[in-house]
């Protein structure tokens, strides 16, 4: 079982997720707009084609045509949502992906000696002061006691900061 980090913990990591936001507000902007500018070229697209099939179908028949352009335009809508879909989930990866290295560059620094203090005494004091606590590859500590295991590793804070962001990471690509 994973215990979520306390707010304590967090709470070193809040100017560089301050840092991350700004930073990957203005990532999700740029990505927004090209996948938006993707999306209309699509729709630009398909209304062309549906246009071209509804003057072709009025020579053969309004009705078919028409079901035909509709079709057309819904499935350059269904095409236009994935797409956009795909443009935020890439947004978000980013952002993760941009999170865990800034975090991890924490291990570098001069503050990350009493960080890691501070972990390994929030993990003993999740499990119990017999709990085995080791350093994780990627910085921070990973504890356990049998049939518990708590995972303080910077990847898995930054992990949870960014899940618990909730609707402050959408809200970087809606408009």
């Amino acid at each position: 079982m994973t215990t979520p980090a306390p707010e304590g913990t967090t709470s070193a990591l809040d100017p560089v997720r301050a840092e991350l936001l700004r930073s990957a507000h203005s990532d999700a902007e740029a990505l927004l707009a090209r996948a938006e500018q993707e999306a209309a070229t699509l729709l630009d697209r398909a209304r062309a084609e549906a246009r071209a099939v509804l003057d072709e179908a009025a020579r053969q028949g309004e009705a078919d045509g028409a079901d035909a352009a509709r079709d057309l335009l819904v499935k350059a809508r269904r095409e236009a949502r994935a797409h956009t879909l795909a443009a935020r989930r890439e947004a978000y990866e980013e952002l993760r992906r941009e999170a865990v290295a800034r975090v991890r560059e924490l291990r570098g620094s001069e503050a990350y000696a009493s960080l890691r203090e501070r972990l390994e005494r929030r993990a003993r004091c999740l499990l119990g002061p017999g709990a085995e606590v080791s350093e994780h590859p990627d910085g921070g500590v990973v504890a356990e006691v049998p049939g518990k295991r708590v995972d303080l590793s910077l990847t898995a804070l930054a992990d949870r900061t960014l899940a618990g962001l909730g609707a402050e990471v959408r809200s970087l690509w809606e408009p």
